[in-house]
């Protein structure tokens, strides 16, 4: 027997899934209509985007003895929230507002809402001494001018612009995306009105007119897009493993490997590891360790394998980057000093042989302390943002951590020998920011998670922007039923 279920629109803040047991539990449960158990299965949000055209096929279980048949997810996004506007306006005679001069006129867009308010939306610039204005194009998201509905009246005010913000109204008029959608035709030109002064002057015809000089609407790619046309997300696990963070070996080290509970570093990699790994195909991820002294010889490296293969340093899944972390911990020396430059540039020398929006790195750093490396790392994370990459930095411990803060670029992008990083591709979180007081673990680390990807779709769609990438064509779903991985929130049908 073959069953359908209406497809169920979800809306998602974040892309990475965090909290699973939300996110799931926001998946429609499918059921017969006396509510029989049918089936479980295992998945998460990431899991079903990620797959090969974003269609996941798994098996049903749950009934012993008893085949519960397969269940297919496929996952797409509304277009029409997706599509972003070009447009051109001038003006022509506009009402004269200024005494020793013309007018100053500018726009102010305006969305009406579904309780008939209106919402600003767009501002064009300032164009100075002149009724016959020309303002510059500009492009806007049709979510924000008209959130999708066409038809929606859409406000224009036209005002003359004041040095003391208490700009002159000139008038205005109404219009819709559709009509707008029309391009430059005798349908997009506007009569500019202001009612008071109509009810004024009998005489009164208008206050100049506004036309539409060009229109043109693109889609805008998300995050979704690329993974659906195969980018691929490759992680890339650092930790530091300096005589700072304390003897491994002493309850009061940030390394202490307790048979209790899972250390700082440990908790940090889990968290951020298990939700982006369902992005990442073949789940093998690259994981170093630096500052410390290494066997034999105690040769000091800041670029050293956790697994303590040179030619192969990939750990399979998450599970197995913390099973050669705690291996390393008890094979090395911790020491120092603390350098993030050439981990950083080992990541980099990867990306930049791929540079055409197939794969992006994702290097995860995990550090107690002080940058000893600041100029070197400044540089490395300079010629960084010109490659497929994103830098995610989380500070364990009570230090301060202001040269991270610095690196993540919010306010003021990183610069070095007079050059400007031409992305912010850093985030850097303290984990102290995110330990529940209360005891709850689990949440505490899904809002660590949720913080600290919150910046890669973003990152990664400017630099595809910045290089004129398009997402390649969905690929063909797949009809092959995979495994459940393990540790995935229980899906129940």
């Amino acid at each position: 027997m073959r069953t359908m279920w209406t497809p169920e629109v979800q809306t998602f803040q974040n892309i990475f899934p965090t909290n699973r047991s939300v996110f799931l539990s926001q998946l429609q449960t499918f059921v017969d209509v006396q509510k029989d158990f049918l089936g479980q299965m295992f998945c998460t949000l990431g899991e079903i985007i990620g797959s090969t055209g974003s269609r996941l096929e798994r098996t049903l279980s749950g009934i012993p003895g008893k085949k519960c048949g397969n269940i297919i997810f496929t996952a797409e996004e509304l277009s029409n929230c997706r599509d972003i506007a070009t447009m051109q306006l001038c003006a022509n005679k506009l009402d004269k507002k200024d005494f020793f001069g013309k007018s100053d006129p500018f726009l102010v867009f305006y969305r009406s809402n579904e309780d008939g308010t209106f919402t600003i939306c767009h501002k064009t610039e300032v164009v100075k001494n002149t009724l016959n204005p020309v303002w510059q194009p500009f492009t806007i998201p049709v979510r924000a001018l008209c959130n999708g509905d066409y038809d929606r009246t859409v406000k224009v005010d036209v005002y003359d612009w004041d040095r003391d913000g208490s700009h002159d109204f000139i008038g205005e008029f109404t219009t819709s995306y559709r009509e707008f959608s029309r391009g430059q035709s005798q349908f997009n030109v506007y009569e500019v009105l202001n009612h008071k002064k109509k009810g004024k002057k009998k005489k009164y015809i208008n206050s100049g007119t506004v036309t539409l000089l060009s229109f043109k609407v693109e889609s805008e790619y998300t995050f979704v897009d690329f993974i659906r046309g195969g980018t691929q997300l490759n992680f890339t696990v650092a930790i530091d493993f300096t005589a700072s963070n304390g003897n491994p070996s002493q309850p009061t080290s940030l390394h202490y490997m307790s048979p209790y509970q899972m250390n700082a570093y440990a908790m940090a990699l889990k968290a951020v590891g298990e939700i982006i790994q369902d992005y990442d195909s073949d789940k093998m991820f690259p994981a170093y360790g630096f500052g410390a002294k290494l066997p034999p010889d105690g040769k000091i490296s800041h670029v050293f394998p956790l697994n303590s293969n040179s030619e192969n340093p990939n750990c399979v899944g998450i599970e197995g980057v913390l099973e050669s972390y705690f291996q390393s911990l008890r094979t090395v020396q911790l020491y120092g000093p603390t350098n993030f430059a050439p981990v950083i540039n080992q990541v980099a020398r990867c990306a930049e042989d791929v540079t055409d929006g197939s794969q992006y790195f994702v290097l995860l750093m995990i550090t107690d302390g002080v940058i000893s490396d600041m100029v070197q790392t400044k540089e490395a994370v300079v010629n960084a943002a010109a490659l497929p990459m994103s830098i995610i930095i989380v500070g364990v411990g009570p230090a301060e951590f202001d040269a991270m803060e610095e690196l993540d670029g919010d306010e003021v992008r990183v610069s070095s020998k007079g050059r400007v990083a031409e992305r912010d591709i850093v985030q850097f979180v303290p984990f102290r920011d995110y330990i529940d007081r209360q005891g709850n673990q689990v949440l505490s680390m899904a809002r660590l998670a949720k913080d600290v990807l919150a910046e890669i779709p973003e990152q990664l769609l400017g630099f595809m922007k910045t290089r004129d990438i398009e997402p390649r064509p969905a690929l063909p779903t797949s009809s092959t039923t995979t495994t459940t991985p393990p540790g995935l929130h229980k899906l129940r049908i």
